[in-house]
């Protein structure tokens, strides 16, 4: 055997062991994700965004955008399905707001590319802070009564639902958190959807809105670098969805949104420090 040729042998087992490790990592990631985001209807986007930025710190806004909407497209593909097991889908409303929120999300991908890494984290950052107060006060307020789940023929506004899913879908697809964190309290307390057939409904929107935001990201060219690692996230996301979904009937989530509230905020003013690091060193 060649001088050193056990040496590199061993280097090549290294990195494929390390390798193997982290995708692991993601896929735990994605198990995670998953199963929090189908509990709360919010779609995990909103978790694994700032964990992107975080783990990968030079990598282009386009890209990590990219990544986390198709594992939101899997997460909330696999988490309809449980609600829809459950008959915790209100179709007639979620129709409407898929119409409204596609637009949106088609717009929100396409601006995503000419925004910079710095202002990218800085509005990400902002928004998580904003998301995890708003939780906070919103937790403590007790959500409006409302008809019950199995009545399809309650009557919603509607009109009010598709503007507030085509500015979901937008801001959605920009920062790449899905959208679900901000559409289920806003369907909660200004729609007066009851809690579960808001996270329901939420999740059947955003299989259609995170889809389209993805096929504007492959169309611009950003998702060929992305794939890989949005596959090993999506195959524990699907998993954690279907877990999420069958908690979601047992385990109160209150005490979750106040657990998520604070590490959110803790993450978002992470993420803005690191952001005007770069744009004031």
């Amino acid at each position: 055997m060649p001088a050193g040729a056990g040496v590199h042998s061993a280097h090549r087992a290294k990195g494929a062991g390390d390798a193997m490790m982290w995708d692991l990592l993601l896929v735990a990631i994605g198990l995670g994700v998953g199963t929090i985001g189908t509990l709360i209807g919010a779609g995990g986007g909103f978790l694994l965004m700032p964990l992107l930025v975080l783990m990968y710190p030079n990598e282009r806004p386009e890209v990590l955008a990219s990544i986390s909407l198709a594992v939101v497209f899997f997460n909330a593909t696999s988490g309809s399905i449980g609600y829809a097991r459950q008959k915790s889908i209100d179709y007639k409303s979620g129709w409407v707001f898929v119409a409204a929120g596609i637009p949106g999300a088609i717009g929100g991908a396409l601006v995503t590319s000419h925004i910079q890494r710095s202002a990218f984290e800085l509005w990400l950052g902002g928004l998580l802070v904003v998301v995890a107060g708003l939780m906070l006060i919103l937790g403590t307020i007790r959500p409006p009564k409302a008809a019950d789940d199995a009545r399809a023929s309650v009557p919603r506004p509607l009109a009010k639902g598709g503007v507030l899913s085509f500015f979901v879908g937008f801001v959605s697809s920009l920062l790449g958190i899905g959208g679900g964190i901000i559409h289920v309290p806003g369907m909660v307390y200004l729609l007066r959807f009851p809690v579960h057939l808001a996270a329901g409904t939420s999740h059947f929107v955003l299989a259609f809105t995170a889809a389209a935001g993805t096929v504007a990201h492959l169309a611009d060219g950003e998702f060929h670098t992305a794939w890989q690692r949005s596959g090993l996230l999506a195959i524990g996301a699907v998993v954690g969805a279907q877990i999420g979904a069958r908690l979601s009937k047992v385990a109160p989530p209150s005490w979750i949104l106040r657990i998520l509230a604070v590490a959110l905020g803790v993450v978002g003013v992470r993420v803005v420090l690191q952001a005007l690091r770069v744009m004031h060193p």
